[in-house]
C-alpha cells in the first residue's frame, strides 16, 4: 500500500527534513504500507504562510489559498497509483475539495481524530500552536459539525524556525497547559493540532504521560484509518 502523505505548501517552502520526517511516519505504518511526503506545485499566493507566519498570526487564509493546487495533487496521486492520500496540515486544507475529484481516499487528521476521541471521551480538548489559530478551529469544528464534543481550545502560543531547539520548552509548557484543561474543563482527551510542533518535535506520548490523560496522535491515527480504508 502506497500513502501520499500531502504538504500543504509547495517543497521550496518546507521547514523540515523531509527523510527525518518521511522516517517518522513510517515508524506509524503497519508493514507493507510505504508513507511518501508530497508537495502540491508552487503556486501565485505561497509565500502568505511566511508572511503571516512571521507575525504569528496564522488564522486560514493560507490554506484557503492553497485550495486548487492540492487538489491538483490528489488528482495526480490516484493518477500515479497511491492508494490514499493524507493531508499533512492538522486542519485539513484541501480535503473537502479532494475528496469530491478522487475514488481513492482523502483522509484530513483533525477531522479523523476527533471522530476517533469522540468514541473514547464526552468531552475533548484542543491545543493549538497560535491564539489566531482558536477562532479558526472553532470554525472548522462548525462545519464538520464536531463542535459539540470539544470543551476548549488552548494555545501554547509558540511558533518559528528554531522549534527543534525548543523541544524542552514546548514539552514542559504543553503539560502543564493540558493539566490545566482537565482541572477547568474535565477533559478526558487532548488533540494537538499543530503537526510541525506536535508529533514532529514533541512526542504526544511523552505529554500524555506527563499530563496524564490521554493525548492523540494525529499523524499515526490518520494512517492507520487510511489503512483501514
Amino acid at each position: 500500500m502506497r500513502i501520499l502523505f500531502l504538504n500543504k505548501a509547495p517543497k521550496n517552502a518546507a521547514k523540515y527534513n523531509v527523510e527525518s520526517i518521511e522516517k517518522l511516519l513510517n515508524s506509524y505504518a503497519s508493514p507493507g504500507t510505504k508513507i511518501e511526503i508530497g508537495f502540491p506545485d508552487n503556486f501565485a499566493g505561497s509565500q502568505v504562510e511566511d508572511a503571516l507566519g512571521n507575525q504569528s498570526m496564522l488564522n486560514g487564509l493560507d490554506h484557503m489559498m492553497d485550495v486548487p493546487s492540492l487538489i491538483r495533487k490528489i488528482i495526480w496521486a490516484e493518477a500515479n497509483g497511491y492508494d490514499a492520500v493524507i493531508q499533512s496540515n492538522t486542519f485539513d486544507p484541501g480535503v473537502d475539495g479532494g475528496r469530491l475529484v478522487v475514488k481513492i481516499p482523502v483522509i484530513g487528521p483533525m477531522r479523523t481524530t476527533i471522530h476517533a476521541a469522540a468514541t473514547l471521551a464526552d468531552k475533548i480538548g484542543i491545543t493549538v500552536p497560535l491564539r489566531s489559530h482558536i477562532p479558526y478551529t472553532w470554525r472548522l469544528l462548525r462545519m464538520i459539525g464536531m463542535d459539540h464534543m470539544v470543551a476548549d481550545i488552548r494555545t501554547i502560543h509558540i511558533y518559528g524556525a528554531d522549534l527543534d531547539q525548543r523541544r524542552d520548552e514546548i514539552t514542559e509548557k504543553s503539560i502543564a497547559l493540558i493539566k490545566d484543561m482537565v482541572k477547568d474543563t474535565g477533559v478526558e482527551a487532548i488533540i494537538p493540532l499543530g503537526g510541525a510542533i506536535i508529533p514532529y518535535v514533541v512526542d504526544p506520548a511523552d505529554l500524555q504521560a506527563g499530563a496524564g490523560v490521554p493525548v492523540f496522535n494525529t499523524k499515526a491515527v490518520s494512517i492507520r484509518f487510511a489503512e483501514a480504508c
